[in-house]
C-alpha cells in the first residue's frame, strides 16, 4: 500500500521537475483517500517555506478544516528537513513515509530523528526507503542536468 501512494508523490515530483524545481513531491492520505498533494515551489514562489510537505500540510488542513491531521499519512519522495519535520509534528500527522534518505538535512533518522525526541508531544511512525531507488534517481538526474548546464 505504501508503494501506491509513493507513486503518487513521485507524480508530484515530476511536476516540480517540469518547472525546474527540485523534484520533491508529497501526498497526504486519510482513510485510503488523497486529501492533499503538492510539489516543491521554492524557486517559483521565491519563498523558502514552499516545500512540498508544507504546501501539502496546508492543503490538508484546509480540506479537513482543522490543523489536526492525526489520522493521516504523509508520503514524500525525500526525507523531511527540520522545518517540514516540525510541521509534521505540529499537525499531528500519524505516519510519515519517505523515499530517499537525505544525508544533508533529513530529520527522521539521517541527520537527526525528530520522531524520537521525548520532549515533543507527538511522535509519528516513520518508514523510510519506500521506492528509494526511483526517488533517488529522479533527484540525481535533476542535479546532474543542473551541473551540466552551468
Amino acid at each position: 500500500m505504501h508503494a501506491k501512494f509513493m507513486l503518487e508523490a513521485l507524480e508530484e515530483a515530476k511536476k516540480a521537475r517540469l518547472i525546474d524545481e527540485v523534484p520533491i513531491g508529497c501526498v497526504i492520505v486519510k482513510d485510503g483517500q488523497v486529501l492533499a498533494r503538492a510539489h516543491n515551489l521554492r524557486q517559483t514562489r521565491r519563498i523558502a517555506t514552499a516545500h512540498a510537505e508544507i504546501l501539502a500540510v496546508e492543503e490538508a488542513c484546509r480540506t479537513l478544516d482543522s490543523w489536526h491531521l492525526e489520522d493521516c499519512t504523509l508520503y514524500v519522495t525525500l526525507e523531511p528537513c527540520p522545518m517540514c519535520a516540525g510541521a509534521i509534528i505540529q499537525s499531528r500527522i500519524k505516519t510519515v513515509v519517505f523515499g530517499s534518505f537525505d544525508p544533508k538535512g533529513g530529520c527522521f533518522g539521517t541527520v537527526a530523528d525528530f520522531s524520537t525526541i521525548k520532549a515533543f508531544n507527538h511522535h509519528p511512525v516513520v518508514y523510510g526507503g519506500i521506492l528509494e531507488d526511483e526517488c533517488t534517481e529522479m533527484l540525481k538526474e535533476f542535479f546532474t542536468k543542473k551541473r551540466e548546464t552551468k
